[in-house]
């Protein structure tokens, strides 16, 4: 009998708390559905998509401006990374940094 009696309030409150929550859904989307058509709101949906239109030009003008140094940069570490490891292998394993052998100071060459 408790348990017929404890599935008949659960059925019962189930049944009424979703139909309270459907109720408060419905009336929270009206809410967010005028604040939307608010025109304060409007306004200032219109105004942060224009800055951030503004933005992000500036930063693609700022990128593309700055490209050609970054490539350059990159080209000129490279090389000299390159010329360095050249030097490194034609010296018999000596480092053309400072004079050691690759294995550490004191190590047979």
């Amino acid at each position: 009998m408790r348990k017929a009696t404890f599935i008949f309030g659960f059925a019962i409150g189930f049944i009424a708390g979703t139909r309270a929550g459907r109720e408060r859904y419905e009336q929270m989307v009206s809410l967010g559905r005028q604040a939307a058509n608010h025109p304060a709101v409007q306004r200032a949906t219109q105004t942060a998509g224009a800055k951030a239109s503004e933005y992000s030009k500036v930063a693609s003008q700022k990128a593309s401006e700055r490209m050609p140094k970054l490539t350059e940069t990159a080209k000129s570490s490279a090389t000299r990374v390159r010329d360095r490891m050249g030097s490194q292998r034609d010296s018999g394993g000596q480092s053309a940094v400072d004079g050691t052998s690759p294995d550490g100071p004191g190590a047979p060459a």
